[in-house]
């Protein structure tokens, strides 16, 4: 089976008491595992609207999205539903850790509709947490726990189905500069090990900058700026 994501001339409207506002018009991207993309561009540019319609959050207006040989836009909600959760990862600016969990029990969650917790999925539960230093905190509410951290939680669960691929809205946008050059270099770390396809959507050029590809979305279409001097 293909391993890759392929977006296809996508195009997102809205429609306005001044006529129809377009977002994206003909958007293509293409990655294969193990690939990692960061995009820019300024609010309101459709950054957050092309990454849900990959993520299957949001539906286009016309084009593809392509996903490891399959175009899961045209799947029934609930198909869709299962497919995110076996193939996609997510992380948001706001964790949405849930408050009433402990740590691992938040890590658990997407699990929960495919079978739901067994030794293997606890073990990887704790690895992946230990691999991002919280290995003393599997025990803890979110409460308990510095914004960072809750952070470094929400990338263990985006992780723990082993997603094919990885989505990140913003990121680090509620972090400060040093938390947030933390959580991104582990975003690209543990990404790159366990070769998931990474797509960051961020207002930081500094973040933008640490990934061998970047992209700036620009009248609704990506525009290779990842040796045009924007930084």
């Amino acid at each position: 089976m293909s391993e890759s994501l392929s977006v296809q001339s996508l195009s997102k409207s809205f429609s306005t008491s001044a006529g129809d506002l377009e977002i994206l018009r003909g958007t293509n991207l293409s990655m294969t595992r193990g690939d990692s993309v960061a995009i820019t561009g300024p609010s309101g540019s459709g950054k957050s609207t092309l990454l849900y319609i990959i993520g299957l959050l949001d539906e286009p207006t016309s084009g593809e999205v392509e996903i490891a040989g399959e175009f899961p836009l045209k799947f029934d909600q609930a198909a869709q539903a299962r497919f995110r959760n076996q193939k996609i990862g997510f992380i948001f600016q706001d964790h949405h850790l849930l408050p009433q969990c402990t740590v691992l029990e938040n890590v658990f969650l997407p699990t929960l509709a495919t079978g739901g917790q067994d030794s293997d999925v606890q073990s990887r539960a704790e690895q992946l947490l230990e691999r991002v230093g919280l290995s003393q905190r599997l025990h803890h509410r979110p409460s308990q726990l510095s914004g960072g951290e809750r952070q470094r939680v929400a990338v263990c669960r985006a992780l723990i189905n082993q997603p094919l691929l990885l989505l990140a809205d913003e990121p680090t946008g509620n972090l400060d500069p040093k938390t947030a050059e933390s959580v991104g270099s582990l975003l690209l770390e543990i990404a790159n090990e366990q070769q998931a396809m990474l797509i960051c959507v961020t207002h930081s050029r500094e973040l933008a900058g640490r990934f061998p590809t970047h992209y700036e979305l620009s009248d609704g279409q990506l525009v290779d700026a990842t040796n045009a001097g924007i930084k």
